[in-house]
């Protein structure tokens, strides 16, 4: 591969003719839908340093979303539980009032489906802690969403996220990438992504009955989804894994 990072910020318009349906494959449909996503997708002008797009020749084959954010102040003390939720709303937050955003976090890495698994994930990791660390931070957080966790929805995070194998690195591989590029994982953000949706909605981005209460195992998901039917309503509360990148 002859790979090529691109920033936003010096070519919008490969950002823009790019067909994002073909990236979008990679997640399941439910995914799709959270609420607070487009607080941060829906400006991205406005963190074009922190967007990064892979090309392989002419071909666009991985993207790379992160953006920075004020932290250390009062009330920021700590990364938050919310995780990729709350990260994103602090984000917007701090654009609209001027504040110094002085820390930055990734948010998303996808590659396209079937260029998978020929170490791409590796390379956009790496990416996004070198723009991170060219932009003048001395951090790059992540709330990383561990890619095996699915296969294991009723494991609480807690116990999967610090599974090591016998060679000491983390059991998972999306977690085991961001190690081996530096990472250090600091604690699970148990409420990080939370998707409220009607059972009409859930059928849709499903094709699950969703016709009994409690919790349903869902592909894809990381826990279970919580369904109420006297509610007619169905929540998926999602939990990540806050890593570390310190510049060397």
């Amino acid at each position: 591969m002859a790979l090529t990072i691109h920033r936003r910020s010096q070519n919008p318009e490969l950002f823009r003719t790019v067909d994002h349906a073909d990236f979008d494959r990679s997640w399941p449909v439910f995914m799709q839908h959270n609420p607070t996503g487009h607080l941060y997708y829906g400006e991205l002008d406005t963190v074009a340093d922190y967007v990064l797009l892979a090309t392989d020749g002419d071909e666009p084959v991985a993207k790379a979303y992160s953006t920075p954010f004020a932290f250390g102040g009062p009330g920021r003390e700590a990364l938050p539980d919310g995780g990729w939720d709350e990260v994103i709303r602090w984000q917007h937050s701090d654009r609209l009032a001027g504040r110094d955003r002085n820390a930055a976090t990734a948010l998303e890495i996808v590659v396209r489906k079937e260029r998978q698994g020929a170490g791409l994930a590796s390379v956009m990791v790496n990416a996004l802690r070198d723009n991170a660390f060219r932009l003048g931070h001395e951090v790059l957080y992540a709330p990383v969403r561990p890619s095996r966790k699915a296969d294991e929805p009723e494991t609480p995070m807690s116990e999967y996220a610090f599974r090591v194998r016998d060679d000491g690195l983390p059991y998972d591989a999306w977690l085991r990438v961001h190690v081996r590029a530096g990472g250090r994982i600091l604690k699970v953000c148990p409420v990080s992504m939370t998707i409220p949706g009607t059972l009409a909605q859930w059928r849709e981005w499903t094709g699950l009955p969703f016709d009994t209460d409690g919790p349903v195992v869902v592909e894809g998901a990381l826990s279970p989804v919580l369904v109420s039917l006297a509610q007619d309503s169905a929540v998926y509360v999602e939990p990540n894994v806050w890593v570390e990148h310190r510049r060397p």
